[in-house]
């Protein structure tokens, strides 16, 4: 199976794995780890040009997981954490991974921000080097083992 075939499995694979937990992600702390996440992931390359960032906020938009919470709260918060990163990666890095922490006392919490990672990193098609490794370092944060998500 080529590469780009796992990659479209792997997104669709943590998409329904997403739906199935939808009723059990409603707390602020997944809504704020989520949107961290996500742009974390939009911002891997240390740039975030306007298609991308676009891209990202249609993406959060129609997720149905992400539908718990008000579309405008949500492109808020991901505009809040997408500026912190993009005025200064090293130093917005730290207070998004910060974010992504909230999620650390419910593993299931935990779980589905790292799925929500790689289904926003996969969506293009190409869930490059960068966005695999933050997704990775969100791992570490989260207390999971990147193996688990073939990371």
């Amino acid at each position: 199976m080529a590469l780009w075939d796992r990659l479209k499995e792997s997104a669709s694979t943590m998409q329904t794995q997403l739906m199935a937990k939808k009723n059990d992600l409603k707390s602020g702390s997944f809504r704020d780890a989520s949107m961290a996440m996500c742009a974390l992931v939009a911002a891997a390359d240390g740039t975030v040009d306007a298609s991308e960032r676009q891209r990202v906020a249609q993406l959060i938009a129609t997720n149905e997981v992400l539908q718990n919470f008000p579309a405008d709260d949500l492109r808020r918060r991901f505009d809040e954490n997408l500026n912190k990163l993009t005025a200064d990666f090293a130093f917005g890095k730290v207070s998004v991974m910060q974010e992504i922490a909230k999620a650390k006392k419910k593993p299931a919490e935990a779980r589905a921000v790292i799925q929500i990672g790689i289904v926003i990193g996969g969506a293009d098609g190409d869930f490059d080097k960068d966005e695999q490794a933050v997704v990775r370092e969100a791992c570490f944060t989260l207390d999971l083992p990147p193996h688990e998500f073939d990371l």
